[in-house]
């Protein structure tokens, strides 16, 4: 539920006594509690597959989280904007990471800083200059102990949870940015992509190279015959997937250091990769605008998302439900997608008079913990943050912009989805 301060009277909108900026506060608390008193009183309200609540606003009162809807995944796209954050040198946004409890965001930004920001009412807290060039991927470990960040210059550190950086490795990748960073299921090891066209496996404790992938058909021991934008270590098994600008996708046995399996799913550079939670299929973006889902069950494609104008620059799936994520594009646009709906995408988030969610390439995307808010960080120098309508929100706005007709499709396509989540759970 978003609930704003109260602003005094006399005071300029969006501004406090003595020109305060006034902030939103989106408070998960009371709506959690909610779902948990009534998880354990009155289980039966919570029988129903896919509630849908109706369009009036006093139904904001009834509001549960995610988890508590997992059946109704149209409940959880984060189409509202709430906040709009910029870093104190106004810079681009390459990574954003939301700390493990979820109570503040972290935002590696490209003169090298960290940013962090409160996960209620999005204020400004702290900065530190964590690298001497461009953050270009932060990672928390699966424990939430550890943090691993990597820079322009081939970089790569350690954090402690408080933002104490405890190890380096200098010369990981030495002159070549490193782009990517992915830990293995148990934290012992890690991976770590460059433009150098390699694939390294790291061994966390010793913080020493374990071993470099090399690809079957390429020259000098390398991993892909260009440079590796992206690599992603699978969930909760001794694979990783790596994508290239040779606009191919590698899946690795690190335990042997061979190649598995070479994808040609796109026809352009595969720009980001992200393993679905269970494990079972990975999407990935590209530089042909598309988005596509690969199952490994059945080493088959099994969806192909087409929405984008331009080309895909960042990928998010939902923590909560597992047919939900987020993409994001060079132009700005960020859509919201279903596994079960791969024909059009469920929503959009719309910026500033019907614009894009941003102003310039959106390079990261990172869902709260507990999935009812998005962070996106982009090249506008923007770090925004985007929450679920409340009932009533959509109609009223599409209504004040004169276009019922755009809301009413949208409703229907959520309406829809909830319906087919419920028949599934029936059979």
């Amino acid at each position: 539920m978003t609930t704003a301060q109260p602003r005094p009277p006399g005071s300029a909108q969006g501004f406090g006594g003595a020109g305060r900026p006034v902030h939103k506060t989106i408070d998960p608390s009371g709506s959690t509690v909610r779902f948990l008193k009534a998880r354990i009183f009155q289980p039966e309200t919570l029988a129903s597959a896919a509630p849908v609540l109706c369009g009036a606003g006093a139904s904001s009162l009834d509001m549960l989280p995610p988890a508590a809807i997992l059946g109704n995944a149209s409940s959880s796209i984060c189409t509202r904007f709430v906040h709009a954050s910029f870093c104190k040198e106004r810079c681009s946004v390459n990574a954003a990471v939301w700390t493990p409890e979820g109570r503040r965001l972290l935002a590696g930004t490209n003169n090298g800083m960290f940013t962090l920001w409160s996960g209620v009412n999005f204020a400004f807290e702290t900065t530190q200059q964590a690298h001497e060039s461009a953050i270009r991927s932060m990672e928390w470990s699966h424990s939430g102990e550890w943090m691993v960040s990597c820079d322009h210059d081939g970089c790569i550190k350690y954090w402690a949870p408080t933002l104490n950086n405890v190890k380096e490795i200098a010369d990981a990748h030495p002159g070549y940015p490193a782009r990517e960073v992915s830990f293995s299921p148990t934290d012992a090891k890690f991976v770590s992509c460059s433009d150098d066209a390699t694939v390294k496996v790291w061994d966390f404790e010793r913080g020493a190279l374990d071993q470099v992938l090399a690809g079957a058909n390429t020259e000098g021991g390398k991993s892909h015959g260009w440079d590796v934008k992206t690599v992603q270590w699978h969930p909760d098994k001794a694979l990783i997937a790596s994508g290239s600008k040779d606009n191919v996708i590698k899946l690795w046995d690190p335990r042997a250091a061979r190649e598995i399996c070479l994808l040609h799913l796109h026809k352009n550079t595969v720009t980001t990769l992200r393993w679905h939670p269970n494990g079972l299929c990975f999407a990935s973006g590209s530089r042909d605008q598309l988005v596509k889902l690969f199952d490994l069950r059945t080493m088959r494609e099994a969806a192909v998302f087409k929405g984008h104008k331009r080309e895909v620059s960042s990928l998010a799936w939902h923590p909560q439900h597992a047919e939900l994520f987020a993409t994001g594009a060079q132009d700005g646009a960020l859509l919201y997608w279903s596994t079960l709906h791969p024909s059009a995408p469920l929503g959009q988030s719309v910026g500033a008079r019907g614009s894009t969610a941003h102003e310039g390439t959106i390079w990261s995307m990172a869902w709260h913990p507990l999935g009812h808010l998005l962070c996106s960080g982009a090249n506008d120098n923007l770090v925004k943050f985007w929450c679920r309508n409340r009932p009533g929100d959509g109609r009223k706005r599409e209504r004040e912009e004169g276009d019922e007709a755009f809301d009413d499709e949208i409703e229907m396509r959520m309406l829809s989805l909830a319906a087919l989540a419920q028949q599934q759970q029936q059979r």
